[in-house]
Protein backbone atom coordinates (compact mmCIF):
# COMPACT_ATOMS: atom_id res chain seq x y z
CA UNK A 1 0.00 0.00 0.00
CA UNK A 2 1.15 3.54 -0.66
CA UNK A 3 -0.14 6.99 0.29
CA UNK A 4 0.53 8.45 -3.15
CA UNK A 5 0.87 7.22 -6.70
CA UNK A 6 4.29 6.37 -8.09
CA UNK A 7 5.11 4.99 -11.52
CA UNK A 8 6.39 1.69 -10.13
CA UNK A 9 6.47 0.83 -6.43
CA UNK A 10 9.68 -1.15 -6.56
CA UNK A 11 11.21 -2.87 -3.58
CA UNK A 12 13.93 -5.49 -3.40
CA UNK A 13 11.56 -8.39 -4.06
CA UNK A 14 9.98 -6.66 -7.05
CA UNK A 15 13.36 -5.79 -8.51
CA UNK A 16 14.48 -9.40 -8.22
CA UNK A 17 11.15 -10.62 -9.67
CA UNK A 18 11.34 -8.23 -12.63
CA UNK A 19 15.03 -8.93 -13.25
CA UNK A 20 14.47 -12.68 -13.29
CA UNK A 21 11.46 -12.28 -15.62
CA UNK A 22 13.34 -9.97 -18.01
CA UNK A 23 16.44 -12.14 -18.16
CA UNK A 24 14.33 -15.27 -18.65
CA UNK A 25 12.38 -13.66 -21.50
CA UNK A 26 15.56 -12.43 -23.20
CA UNK A 27 17.15 -15.88 -22.84
CA UNK A 28 14.02 -17.54 -24.26
CA UNK A 29 14.08 -15.27 -27.31
CA UNK A 30 17.80 -15.77 -27.88
CA UNK A 31 17.62 -19.58 -27.55
CA UNK A 32 14.50 -19.74 -29.74
CA UNK A 33 16.21 -17.71 -32.48
CA UNK A 34 19.33 -19.86 -32.31
CA UNK A 35 17.30 -23.08 -32.44
CA UNK A 36 15.33 -21.76 -35.40
CA UNK A 37 18.50 -20.91 -37.31
CA UNK A 38 20.02 -24.32 -36.55
CA UNK A 39 16.88 -26.31 -37.38
CA UNK A 40 16.21 -24.63 -40.71
CA UNK A 41 19.14 -24.05 -43.04
CA UNK A 42 19.87 -23.84 -46.73
CA UNK A 43 16.88 -23.16 -48.97
CA UNK A 44 14.49 -23.55 -46.02
CA UNK A 45 16.38 -21.17 -43.73
CA UNK A 46 14.57 -18.38 -41.93
CA UNK A 47 15.88 -14.83 -42.16
CA UNK A 48 16.93 -13.08 -38.95
CA UNK A 49 13.78 -10.95 -39.08
CA UNK A 50 11.48 -13.95 -39.36
CA UNK A 51 13.38 -15.75 -36.59
CA UNK A 52 12.86 -12.68 -34.38
CA UNK A 53 9.16 -12.61 -35.29
CA UNK A 54 8.75 -16.25 -34.34
CA UNK A 55 10.76 -16.00 -31.12
CA UNK A 56 9.03 -12.88 -29.78
CA UNK A 57 5.62 -14.29 -30.67
CA UNK A 58 6.39 -17.56 -28.92
CA UNK A 59 7.73 -15.73 -25.87
CA UNK A 60 4.62 -13.55 -25.60
CA UNK A 61 2.20 -16.46 -25.73
CA UNK A 62 4.27 -18.49 -23.23
CA UNK A 63 4.21 -15.53 -20.83
CA UNK A 64 0.46 -15.25 -21.27
CA UNK A 65 0.09 -18.91 -20.34
CA UNK A 66 2.17 -18.29 -17.21
CA UNK A 67 0.00 -15.29 -16.27
CA UNK A 68 -3.22 -17.27 -16.67
CA UNK A 69 -1.87 -20.19 -14.65
CA UNK A 70 -0.61 -18.17 -11.67
CA UNK A 71 -4.12 -17.49 -10.31
CA UNK A 72 -5.41 -21.08 -10.11
CA UNK A 73 -2.01 -22.37 -8.98
CA UNK A 74 -2.05 -19.92 -6.05
CA UNK A 75 -5.51 -21.16 -5.07
CA UNK A 76 -4.39 -24.76 -5.24
CA UNK A 77 -1.12 -24.23 -3.36
CA UNK A 78 -0.27 -21.25 -1.13
CA UNK A 79 3.38 -21.48 -2.13
CA UNK A 80 2.49 -19.85 -5.46
CA UNK A 81 0.95 -16.79 -3.78
CA UNK A 82 4.15 -14.67 -3.98
CA UNK A 83 3.91 -14.87 -7.78
CA UNK A 84 0.63 -12.96 -7.61
CA UNK A 85 2.20 -9.83 -6.15
CA UNK A 86 3.83 -8.72 -9.39
CA UNK A 87 1.62 -10.38 -11.97
CA UNK A 88 0.82 -6.99 -13.48
CA UNK A 89 4.52 -6.41 -14.15
CA UNK A 90 4.55 -9.69 -16.07
CA UNK A 91 1.51 -8.53 -18.04
CA UNK A 92 3.21 -5.30 -19.09
CA UNK A 93 6.28 -7.27 -20.15
CA UNK A 94 4.07 -9.56 -22.24
CA UNK A 95 2.57 -6.57 -24.05
CA UNK A 96 5.99 -5.05 -24.76
CA UNK A 97 7.30 -8.30 -26.26
CA UNK A 98 4.12 -8.70 -28.30
CA UNK A 99 4.54 -5.11 -29.49
CA UNK A 100 8.07 -5.88 -30.72
CA UNK A 101 6.64 -8.89 -32.55
CA UNK A 102 3.95 -6.77 -34.21
CA UNK A 103 6.31 -3.94 -35.20
CA UNK A 104 8.75 -6.33 -36.88
CA UNK A 105 5.86 -8.07 -38.67
CA UNK A 106 4.53 -4.76 -40.02
CA UNK A 107 7.96 -3.61 -41.10
CA UNK A 108 9.03 -6.88 -42.70
CA UNK A 109 5.82 -7.88 -44.48
CA UNK A 110 4.02 -4.56 -45.02
CA UNK A 111 6.64 -1.84 -44.76
CA UNK A 112 7.88 -1.66 -48.34
CA UNK A 113 4.72 -0.78 -50.24
CA UNK A 114 2.94 2.47 -51.01
CA UNK A 115 0.19 1.85 -48.44
CA UNK A 116 0.41 2.46 -44.73
CA UNK A 117 1.71 -0.79 -43.17
CA UNK A 118 -1.33 -1.14 -40.90
CA UNK A 119 -3.72 -0.49 -43.80
CA UNK A 120 -1.80 -3.03 -45.87
CA UNK A 121 -2.15 -5.64 -43.11
CA UNK A 122 -5.91 -5.11 -42.86
CA UNK A 123 -6.59 -5.08 -46.61
CA UNK A 124 -4.07 -7.46 -48.16
CA UNK A 125 -6.03 -10.56 -47.13
CA UNK A 126 -9.80 -10.51 -46.71
CA UNK A 127 -10.51 -14.25 -47.01
CA UNK A 128 -12.56 -14.39 -43.81
CA UNK A 129 -14.67 -17.21 -45.22
CA UNK A 130 -11.70 -19.55 -45.67
CA UNK A 131 -10.23 -21.44 -42.75
CA UNK A 132 -6.95 -22.24 -44.47
CA UNK A 133 -6.50 -18.75 -45.90
CA UNK A 134 -7.99 -16.84 -42.96
CA UNK A 135 -6.25 -13.48 -42.21
CA UNK A 136 -4.88 -14.66 -38.88
CA UNK A 137 -2.89 -11.43 -38.46
CA UNK A 138 -6.11 -9.62 -37.58
CA UNK A 139 -6.61 -11.92 -34.60
CA UNK A 140 -3.11 -11.09 -33.38
CA UNK A 141 -3.80 -7.37 -33.81
CA UNK A 142 -6.99 -7.70 -31.74
CA UNK A 143 -5.08 -9.49 -28.98
CA UNK A 144 -2.37 -6.82 -29.05
CA UNK A 145 -4.94 -4.04 -28.63
CA UNK A 146 -6.41 -5.80 -25.59
CA UNK A 147 -2.95 -6.31 -24.08
CA UNK A 148 -2.22 -2.62 -24.66
CA UNK A 149 -5.46 -1.61 -22.93
CA UNK A 150 -4.60 -3.82 -19.96
CA UNK A 151 -1.00 -2.59 -19.76
CA UNK A 152 -2.08 1.05 -20.03
CA UNK A 153 -4.59 0.65 -17.17
CA UNK A 154 -2.47 -1.62 -14.97
CA UNK A 155 -1.55 1.18 -12.54
CA UNK A 156 -3.51 1.65 -9.31
CA UNK A 157 -4.50 5.14 -10.53
CA UNK A 158 -6.86 3.50 -13.02
CA UNK A 159 -8.06 0.92 -10.51
CA UNK A 160 -9.08 3.77 -8.20
CA UNK A 161 -10.65 6.03 -10.81
CA UNK A 162 -12.38 3.38 -12.92
CA UNK A 163 -13.64 1.63 -9.73
CA UNK A 164 -12.40 -1.84 -8.74
CA UNK A 165 -15.43 -3.58 -10.27
CA UNK A 166 -15.06 -1.93 -13.70
CA UNK A 167 -11.28 -2.39 -13.61
CA UNK A 168 -11.71 -6.08 -12.87
CA UNK A 169 -14.18 -6.55 -15.73
CA UNK A 170 -11.83 -4.71 -18.06
CA UNK A 171 -8.90 -6.94 -17.17
CA UNK A 172 -10.97 -10.08 -17.60
CA UNK A 173 -10.53 -9.37 -21.32
CA UNK A 174 -7.24 -11.22 -20.95
CA UNK A 175 -9.20 -14.40 -21.68
CA UNK A 176 -10.47 -12.93 -24.95
CA UNK A 177 -6.89 -11.93 -25.80
CA UNK A 178 -5.80 -15.48 -25.07
CA UNK A 179 -8.49 -16.92 -27.36
CA UNK A 180 -7.49 -14.52 -30.15
CA UNK A 181 -3.82 -15.46 -29.78
CA UNK A 182 -4.65 -19.16 -29.84
CA UNK A 183 -6.56 -18.63 -33.09
CA UNK A 184 -3.73 -16.46 -34.42
CA UNK A 185 -1.17 -19.24 -33.92
CA UNK A 186 -3.38 -22.13 -35.01
CA UNK A 187 -4.70 -20.49 -38.19
CA UNK A 188 -1.28 -19.10 -39.02
CA UNK A 189 0.18 -22.59 -38.85
CA UNK A 190 -2.37 -23.81 -41.41
CA UNK A 191 -0.71 -21.50 -43.92
CA UNK A 192 2.77 -22.71 -43.00
CA UNK A 193 3.90 -26.13 -44.21
CA UNK A 194 6.71 -26.47 -41.65
CA UNK A 195 4.98 -28.77 -39.19
CA UNK A 196 2.14 -28.80 -36.69
CA UNK A 197 4.18 -28.33 -33.53
CA UNK A 198 2.74 -24.86 -32.95
CA UNK A 199 -0.94 -25.90 -32.96
CA UNK A 200 -0.17 -28.96 -30.82
CA UNK A 201 1.55 -26.79 -28.21
CA UNK A 202 -1.33 -24.29 -28.28
CA UNK A 203 -3.86 -27.07 -27.66
CA UNK A 204 -1.70 -28.46 -24.84
CA UNK A 205 -1.35 -25.00 -23.29
CA UNK A 206 -5.07 -24.37 -23.50
CA UNK A 207 -5.71 -27.74 -21.89
CA UNK A 208 -3.36 -26.85 -19.04
CA UNK A 209 -5.01 -23.46 -18.45
CA UNK A 210 -8.53 -24.91 -18.54
CA UNK A 211 -7.59 -27.85 -16.30
CA UNK A 212 -6.00 -25.62 -13.64
CA UNK A 213 -9.00 -23.26 -13.61
CA UNK A 214 -11.45 -26.14 -13.33
CA UNK A 215 -9.43 -27.76 -10.55
CA UNK A 216 -9.23 -24.50 -8.59
CA UNK A 217 -12.95 -23.85 -9.13
CA UNK A 218 -13.91 -27.37 -8.05
CA UNK A 219 -11.81 -27.00 -4.91
CA UNK A 220 -13.59 -23.76 -4.03
CA UNK A 221 -17.01 -25.33 -4.63
CA UNK A 222 -16.12 -28.22 -2.33
CA UNK A 223 -14.78 -25.82 0.29
CA UNK A 224 -17.96 -23.74 0.17
CA UNK A 225 -20.13 -26.77 0.88
CA UNK A 226 -20.58 -28.66 4.09
CA UNK A 227 -20.77 -25.83 6.63
CA UNK A 228 -23.64 -26.40 9.02
CA UNK A 229 -25.86 -23.48 10.01
CA UNK A 230 -27.98 -22.84 13.08
CA UNK A 231 -30.72 -20.29 13.63
CA UNK A 232 -30.66 -18.33 16.87
CA UNK A 233 -33.21 -15.56 17.53
CA UNK A 234 -33.81 -15.22 13.81
CA UNK A 235 -30.09 -14.91 12.98
CA UNK A 236 -28.26 -17.45 10.82
CA UNK A 237 -24.94 -18.63 12.27
CA UNK A 238 -22.45 -20.64 10.20
CA UNK A 239 -20.32 -23.27 11.88
CA UNK A 240 -16.66 -22.55 11.08
CA UNK A 241 -15.17 -25.40 13.08
CA UNK A 242 -13.07 -25.87 16.18
CA UNK A 243 -10.68 -22.98 16.96
CA UNK A 244 -7.70 -25.27 16.44
CA UNK A 245 -8.77 -25.81 12.83
CA UNK A 246 -8.06 -22.14 12.04
CA UNK A 247 -4.30 -21.53 11.61
CA UNK A 248 -2.85 -18.80 13.83
CA UNK A 249 -2.82 -15.41 12.03
CA UNK A 250 -4.62 -16.98 9.09
CA UNK A 251 -8.21 -17.64 8.13
CA UNK A 252 -10.72 -20.29 7.32
CA UNK A 253 -13.20 -19.27 4.62
CA UNK A 254 -16.88 -20.16 4.79
CA UNK A 255 -19.73 -19.39 2.41
CA UNK A 256 -23.25 -18.15 3.13
CA UNK A 257 -26.34 -19.54 1.43
CA UNK A 258 -26.27 -16.43 -0.80
CA UNK A 259 -22.78 -17.26 -2.03
CA UNK A 260 -20.93 -14.61 0.00
CA UNK A 261 -17.56 -15.76 1.30
CA UNK A 262 -16.45 -14.83 4.82
CA UNK A 263 -12.85 -14.97 6.03
CA UNK A 264 -12.65 -15.96 9.71
CA UNK A 265 -9.24 -15.11 11.22
CA UNK A 266 -7.65 -16.44 14.42
CA UNK A 267 -5.21 -14.05 16.09
CA UNK A 268 -3.84 -13.45 19.59
CA UNK A 269 -6.36 -15.76 21.24
CA UNK A 270 -9.28 -14.15 19.43
CA UNK A 271 -11.36 -14.71 16.30
CA UNK A 272 -12.61 -12.01 13.91
CA UNK A 273 -14.39 -12.14 10.56
CA UNK A 274 -14.46 -9.91 7.49
CA UNK A 275 -15.65 -10.30 3.93
CA UNK A 276 -13.35 -12.36 1.76
CA UNK A 277 -13.24 -9.60 -0.90
CA UNK A 278 -10.47 -7.00 -0.73
CA UNK A 279 -11.67 -3.46 -1.51
CA UNK A 280 -8.75 -3.02 -3.91
CA UNK A 281 -9.36 -5.61 -6.61
CA UNK A 282 -11.56 -8.20 -4.94
CA UNK A 283 -8.57 -10.28 -3.82
CA UNK A 284 -9.22 -13.24 -1.48
CA UNK A 285 -8.45 -11.91 2.00
CA UNK A 286 -8.98 -15.40 3.42
CA UNK A 287 -5.86 -16.54 1.58
CA UNK A 288 -3.79 -13.80 3.19
CA UNK A 289 -2.50 -13.52 6.73
CA UNK A 290 -2.30 -11.08 9.62
CA UNK A 291 0.90 -9.01 9.50
CA UNK A 292 1.62 -6.30 12.09
CA UNK A 293 -1.90 -6.71 13.43
CA UNK A 294 -3.61 -6.21 10.05
CA UNK A 295 -5.20 -8.65 7.61
CA UNK A 296 -2.97 -8.45 4.53
CA UNK A 297 -4.36 -9.26 1.09
CA UNK A 298 -2.21 -11.84 -0.72
CA UNK A 299 -2.61 -10.07 -4.06
CA UNK A 300 -1.18 -6.59 -3.49
CA UNK A 301 -0.68 -6.22 0.25
CA UNK A 302 -3.67 -4.00 1.13
CA UNK A 303 -4.37 -4.18 4.86
CA UNK A 304 -7.39 -4.07 7.17
CA UNK A 305 -7.78 -4.26 10.94
CA UNK A 306 -9.57 -7.48 11.96
CA UNK A 307 -11.94 -5.85 14.45
CA UNK A 308 -13.39 -3.12 12.23
CA UNK A 309 -12.34 -3.87 8.64
CA UNK A 310 -10.68 -0.46 8.27
CA UNK A 311 -7.30 0.14 6.69
CA UNK A 312 -4.75 1.67 9.06
CA UNK A 313 -4.30 5.48 8.79
CA UNK A 314 -3.82 7.35 6.54
CA UNK A 315 -5.68 4.90 4.29
CA UNK A 316 -9.47 5.03 4.22
CA UNK A 317 -10.52 1.74 2.61
CA UNK A 318 -13.09 -0.37 4.48
CA UNK A 319 -14.51 -3.87 4.16
CA UNK A 320 -17.58 -5.50 5.70
CA UNK A 321 -17.26 -7.21 9.08
CA UNK A 322 -19.22 -10.04 10.73
CA UNK A 323 -20.16 -10.98 14.27
CA UNK A 324 -18.31 -14.01 15.63
CA UNK A 325 -18.88 -16.16 18.70
CA UNK A 326 -17.53 -19.33 20.28
CA UNK A 327 -20.27 -21.71 21.40
CA UNK A 328 -19.74 -25.21 22.80
CA UNK A 329 -16.15 -25.22 21.57
CA UNK A 330 -17.10 -24.25 18.00
CA UNK A 331 -16.46 -20.99 16.18
CA UNK A 332 -19.60 -19.54 14.59
CA UNK A 333 -20.01 -16.50 12.35
CA UNK A 334 -23.19 -14.55 11.73
CA UNK A 335 -24.13 -14.79 8.05
CA UNK A 336 -25.40 -11.17 7.98
CA UNK A 337 -22.72 -8.72 6.87
CA UNK A 338 -22.29 -5.50 8.80
CA UNK A 339 -21.62 -2.22 6.96
CA UNK A 340 -17.97 -1.74 5.92
CA UNK A 341 -15.89 -0.40 8.76
CA UNK A 342 -18.28 -1.51 11.52
CA UNK A 343 -16.51 -2.11 14.84
CA UNK A 344 -17.11 -5.65 16.14
CA UNK A 345 -15.87 -7.31 19.29
CA UNK A 346 -13.61 -10.29 18.52
CA UNK A 347 -14.62 -13.59 20.10
CA UNK A 348 -12.22 -14.72 22.82
CA UNK A 349 -10.97 -18.28 22.55
CA UNK A 350 -10.54 -20.69 25.48
CA UNK A 351 -7.01 -20.91 26.85
CA UNK A 352 -6.48 -24.36 25.35
CA UNK A 353 -7.09 -22.96 21.84
CA UNK A 354 -4.39 -20.29 22.09
CA UNK A 355 -1.49 -22.60 21.29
Amino acid sequence: MSVGYTWVQWNRHKRVYDAVAAVSAAAFIAVYMLATKLAWSGANAYSDEVALIRSTGACAIVLLHVILCIGPLARLDRRFLPLLYNRRHLGVMTFLIALVHAVVVLGYYHGFGVSNPLVSLLTSNTNYGSLRAFPFQVLGLGALLILFLMAATSHDFWNKNLSPALWKRLHMLVYLAYALLAGHVALGALQNNRGAIGPVLVVAGAGLVVTLHLAAGWREVRRDRGHETVTDDGAEWIDVGAPEEIPENRARTVCTARGERIAVFRHNGQVSAVTNLCAHQGGPLGEGKIIDGCITCPWHGWQYRPHDGCSPPPFQEKVATYQVRVLAGRVQVNAAALPPGTLTRPATLPERAHA
